[in-house]
């Protein structure tokens, strides 16, 4: 693809650092951001001015289709990552997630079929497969929508198969598990700990121990977008991203310590506890699938690959200048 690419959610965590390896890489970026009063562009307010200057920023709201048409007209591929994530407020608010995850998605792809893009990367996630039923994780586990954050990515991700298949959209779908890196939010348990931690905090507040994740860093979730917008017939493909390692809650809190060289007493907090069912107990991913079609894999997997990551994220957030701009000392929704 040599034209310009669209990048939705760029102004979030996955999306920023995409946006950035992008202009790395010379690829023409026009930047979706939420359009809000303070015209804020999110993380993208922190990237480097060299970079910064070569991106073309598009504010607007994924959920009007008129916007998201505009956004992308003139380019060749787009990937697709606005959505609201954080699980515990789609309990709160799930008319929300229906409205930004699903509908949003059915503007993206429909713009797409009208325009003739020629690749939409979609962005789904881990937890649509639910508590593990067989380990590895491979894409054709069932789909176990256990929180309205979960049913409304599968829906979304619905949604953009059936431009696949009723309309021959080129769409890829993409499911990273459990991406961590700097600039994460604080609502993830990486974050959580890690600030806590940096603030002097001897005993860490944490929901449940036992459930375990299939830990991602973030340039090798990047890596893994951007192999799928440069891969030839893989369209209507759902393709993992995974480590292929899990590890508990408990040991990665304890890891995170290890890290910062401090030691820690784990408490739980009542109010970071999922619903009995609807947390999520085992993530552990197959990545075979990306492998083979992508020729990916993750550079940060296993132990030690988990602990540089840790060590990276953990120097980052340790910033005092990165540090002020999270609430460590409350329950983040």
């Amino acid at each position: 693809m040599t034209g310009r690419v669209l990048v939705t959610g760029s102004d979030g965590f996955i999306g920023s650092h995409l946006v950035e390896e992008l202009v790395r890489r010379g690829k023409k970026v026009r930047a979706f951001v939420f359009y809000n009063s303070f015209n804020s562009w999110g993380w993208l307010d922190d990237t480097p001015k060299e970079i910064l200057d070569s991106i073309e920023i598009f504010a607007g709201d994924i959920r009007d289709p008129f916007g998201v048409k505009k956004a992308m007209e003139g380019c060749d591929t787009v990937y697709h990552l606005a959505a609201l994530i954080a699980i515990p407020f789609s309990y709160h608010s799930p008319q929300s997630y229906v409205e930004t995850n699903i509908n949003g998605t059915l503007n993206v792809v429909q713009a797409a079929k009208e325009l003739g893009i020629k690749k939409v990367i979609h962005t789904s996630t881990s937890e649509v497969y639910g508590t593990a039923q067989v380990v590895p994780i491979t894409e054709e586990h069932p789909l176990q929508g256990q929180s309205p954050y979960s049913a409304s990515k599968i829906g979304a991700d619905q949604i953009a198969y059936s431009f696949f298949t009723s309309f021959q959209t080129p769409v890829t779908i993409v499911r990273p598990f459990n991406t961590y890196g700097p600039r994460q939010s604080a609502r993830a348990v990486i974050p959580t700990v890690i600030t806590q931690i940096a603030n002097k905090s001897k005993s860490i507040k944490l929901g449940a121990l036992t459930p375990t994740r299939d830990f991602n860093y973030i340039a090798d979730t990047v890596r893994g977008f951007i192999a799928a917008a440069e891969s030839n017939n893989i369209d209507g493909e759902t393709i993992n991203l995974g480590s292929q390692f899990e590890i508990s809650i408990e040991d990665t809190a304890n890891a995170i310590a290890e890290v910062m060289g401090s030691e820690v007493k784990i408490e739980q907090d009542p109010q970071r506890m999922r619903p009995e069912k609807s947390e999520v107990e085992r993530l552990f991913a197959s990545n075979k699938k990306a492998k083979e079609l992508l020729n990916w894999e993750p550079e940060f997997g296993g132990v030690e690959g988990f602990k540089k990551g840790l060590k990276l994220t953990s120097d980052w957030f340790s910033n005092e200048i990165n540090l002020k701009k999270y609430k460590s000392h409350i329950y983040n929704l």
